[in-house]
């Protein structure tokens, strides 16, 4: 990469944080692999990770306050979409970058990780595991 780093901007973190929170949950990220490739209705997508519509229609709304993707509405079903091609850039960035040596330096294996970390599979919900309550004693 040979763009120059200038002074800090403040607010341009604060929106690469959000980027990268809203990523950082691995049915979301699964969300933005399919997009990225087609559109696909709510509906489908949810079938897709085998979870309900309501939840998927919350992870696609954190997306889209990221600006990640952009939905179009035809009759009673929305459609949503990655908004541009540096969505994928992003997801295939991230997997170079969980893929490098300790020393920094990405090697010729690189290309081998990101197609193993962005390989076609079911996208799956994570479902939080619930604390149980402290049995009390009568």
């Amino acid at each position: 990469m040979d763009a120059q780093v200038g002074a800090w901007d403040s607010a341009g973190a604060e929106r690469a944080i959000a980027v990268l929170k809203a990523v950082a949950d691995p049915t979301r990220y699964r969300l933005l692999w399919a997009l990225s490739r087609q559109e696909f209705p709510v509906g489908s997508l949810a079938e897709m990770a085998g979870a309900h519509v309501a939840a998927i229609s919350q992870h696609l709304a954190k997306l889209r306050a990221a600006g990640l993707v952009v939905s179009r509405r035809e009759g009673t079903r929305i459609y949503y979409r990655a908004a541009g091609p540096h969505v994928r850039g992003l997801l295939e960035e991230a997997a170079l970058v969980a893929s490098a040596p300790s020393g920094g330096e990405v090697t010729g294996a690189a290309d081998e990780a990101v197609e193993a970390a962005t390989a076609e599979q079911p996208i799956r919900a994570v479902r939080p595991v619930r604390a149980r309550r402290p049995v009390t004693e009568q």
